[in-house]
């Protein structure tokens, strides 16, 4: 599963470095390239709506089977695109064709696992994603500047038809079998039977409140304020970014003990309140060591409040997870597309230094509100 989250998270991110190239082989400027991101994102935010209802109907692991299956068809498919329109058109489909794995993967640890140890399980499935933060870049372009572009779309589609075939057997005859209760599920009413529920409603807003304050707001526009600021080249300032991925690693690895000592309700205080430090850190910097070093904090921060919204997530809707968790991810999505607009235009108005101290501020009050509104003292 942490394999299978890996390669979805490698879609995200390997093209970062390979734009340029790209911008190249299409004789076109960035823009013209940039696209083939957020397409991909766009696309995978929409998937949400469609493939959590599917997974509760049909199976969430075969769902995920045939998820895979498809996206590993779409990555081959880029590997020969004639031309930008087509590469465009394959990475949405990419994007539609993924968008199922990892909500339905932490649904399905949601059926499995009890909920004092999801937390640390949905941890371990997550090591995947994250080590893909860390590693989908470099790897991507160092094989781009070895065998050429379409030769990571091509390794990646092989790597995830492997892993497709991987769970088709692991399945076996399941994968055909419809689920006992399928008939009974709620299909896209699920939706709204989350909004009809208080925790449900709540659930949302803070997930959407998250993509706003730090998925929109604070972490895209890090690596601008590292190169405006000190100077510092573009990979020298994606290079810092990344270093989100050392904390978030080490949160994978000690999940389960950090909700021992702490509890839900400390994770998610300790987390924005630290959170919040590290943003203030990022407003105030004077060198960009310092920024490293808050933003390798912040892997851990993040994902200490992230990670209790995620299991909070698999119980909104205990009778159909898959819908649940889908329906997080899609408000975490448009809570993430409206920060990038509003944030952005405050960079653009007062700059980074306010724009920062105000996602720090908002934080704060949102680990406070969800301690108070979401999680029950024990």
């Amino acid at each position: 599963m942490a394999l299978a989250a890996f390669t979805i998270g490698c879609g995200m991110r390997m093209l970062d470095p390979l734009l340029p190239m790209l911008a190249r082989e299409f004789g076109v400027g960035l823009g013209g390239v940039a696209p083939l991101i957020g397409g991909f994102a766009l696309a995978y935010g929409i998937g949400q709506l469609v493939m959590g209802p599917l997974g509760d109907r049909f199976g969430k692991m075969p769902i995920v089977a045939l998820s895979l299956a498809l996206y590993a068809g779409t990555q081959i498919g880029s590997a020969f695109a004639g031309d930008l329109g087509t590469l465009l058109m394959v990475r949405v489909l990419a994007g539609l064709a993924c968008a199922a794995v990892i909500p339905l993967l932490m649904a399905h640890i949601g059926d499995q696992v009890a909920y004092e140890h999801r937390q640390a399980m949905i941890g371990k499935l997550l090591t995947g994603m994250v080590i893909s933060q860390l590693l989908a870049a470099p790897l991507s372009g160092a094989l781009a500047e070895y065998a050429g572009w379409r030769s990571v779309f091509l390794a990646l589609g092989v790597m995830t038809a492997g892993m497709a075939v991987f769970f088709a057997l692991r399945l076996g005859p399941a994968l055909w079998r419809m689920p006992e209760g399928a008939g009974r599920t709620l299909g896209l009413s699920g939706f709204l039977r989350i909004l009809e529920r208080k925790p449900g409603r709540r659930l949302l807003l803070a997930a959407g409140t998250n993509g706003f304050l730090l998925f929109g707001g604070a972490f895209p526009f890090l690596a601008s304020l590292l190169i405006e600021r000190f100077g510092l080249s573009a990979a020298g300032a994606g290079a810092v970014a990344a270093s989100f991925g050392l904390g978030s690693l080490f949160y994978t690895q000690t999940a389960a003990r950090l909700l021992r000592w702490l509890g839900e309700r400390g994770l998610v205080l300790w987390g924005g309140i630290g959170i919040a430090l590290a943003l203030t850190v990022f407003a105030l910097a004077n060198a960009w060591w310092m920024i490293a070093v808050a933003q390798c904090a912040v892997g851990l921060l993040f994902f200490m409040l992230h990670g209790v919204l995620q299991a909070r997530a698999t119980e909104a809707l205990p009778e159909a997870r898959g819908t649940a968790v889908a329906a997080f991810a899609m408000a975490l999505f448009l809570g993430q597309s409206l920060g990038s607009v509003v944030f952005g235009g405050i960079i653009v108005a007062a700059g980074f230094t306010v724009a920062f101290l105000l996602a720090a501020a908002g934080v704060v009050a949102m680990a406070f509100w969800i301690r108070a509104a979401l999680i029950p003292p024990a």
